[in-house]
């Protein structure tokens, strides 16, 4: 029997017992990723300004809050479900990092946004938006460059590198050598379109495409290893394998769909474009600003 595993301290041995399709943890998980990450700046948007002046937490602030609290205890809890023992030191550390990236971005990311309600183009770098450029002294130029970086670097990168690094450490527990265990549940399958379209939105959005497709190839690495073994993936495994195959298709078709814009293509130089959902919307929808006051 596990020695603590109630509180998910230590487990004596790995075996290959399978564990149920996490329902409730995916389906947690899905939600609030979706109401609190990606429903944070709609939020901000569709409320009325009176109520969350320029120089107070807008209310995505406060969804953003609730994430960077939330977010942490479901991956916690999906790593204690694992029936294989899982790095603690490394899970926790990474927690930790987590913890400190989201917040770091839930500053940047807040004032970020407020800006667009003085006319703020995401489309456009720091130093060619209009409301930017033709500030006195210039060096102000320079501070709002830094809290650029550090919401779409610093933030990002301490945010989403232990974000996927835990998932990874999960997935490589989610193994199984009974071939007829290897399929998953309907409930599973109605959860994987909107846990795959938030995984494009997390990855257009942060930037973080290199980071994605690492995680994916190795996992694709470790399923032909394990493969040989004689083990297959468990529901739980396939979920987030394929999950993360069909957030591939996404982007490509994103991608395809953006390739002649450009606008888009002069704010995402380089051998990768991904252009960013927010930079599109400021881009090719009605100007915000504008669309506030005639409410």
């Amino acid at each position: 029997p596990s020695v603590l595993s109630r509180h998910g301290v230590v487990k004596n041995e790995d075996t290959f017992k399978t564990s149920p399709f996490h329902f409730d943890l995916w389906f947690y998980f899905t939600l609030q990723n979706w109401v609190l990450d990606f429903g944070r700046p709609i939020a901000m948007i569709i409320l009325p300004l009176e109520w969350f002046p320029l120089n107070k937490p807008s209310a995505g602030d406060y969804f953003h809050m609730a994430y960077n609290v939330i977010t942490p205890f479901l991956l916690l809890k999906l790593i204690e479900r694992s029936p294989k023992t899982l790095p603690r030191s490394m899970v926790y550390v990474s927690i930790i990092m987590f913890v400190m990236g989201a917040s770091i971005h839930l500053v940047g990311d807040s004032v970020n946004h407020r800006l667009i309600f003085s006319g703020y183009q995401h489309h456009l770098s720091v130093r060619e938006n209009p409301i930017i450029k033709n500030l006195k002294p210039e060096t102000l130029i320079d501070s709002f460059e830094l809290l650029y970086y550090y919401d779409e670097y610093l933030g990002h990168s301490m945010w989403y590198i232990p974000f996927f690094l835990i998932l990874f450490i999960y997935f490589t527990g989610c193994f199984t050598p009974v071939e007829e265990e290897s399929r998953m549940p309907v409930p599973a399958l109605l959860l994987m379109g909107p846990s795959s379209l938030y995984y494009w939105y997390l990855v257009t959005e942060g930037q973080i495409f290199i980071l994605y497709i690492f995680t994916f190839f190795a996992m694709m690495a470790l399923v032909m290893h394990q493969k040989r073994k004689g083990l297959v993936l468990d529901s739980n495994g396939l979920f987030l394998f394929y999950s993360f195959i069909i957030t591939l298709v996404l982007i490509a078709v994103w991608v395809v769909w953006l390739w002649n814009d450009k606008i888009l293509r002069k704010k995402y130089p380089g051998v990768i474009y991904i252009p960013e959902p927010w930079a599109f919307y400021t881009l090719h929808m009605n100007n915000l600003h504008a669309a506030k006051e005639s409410l």
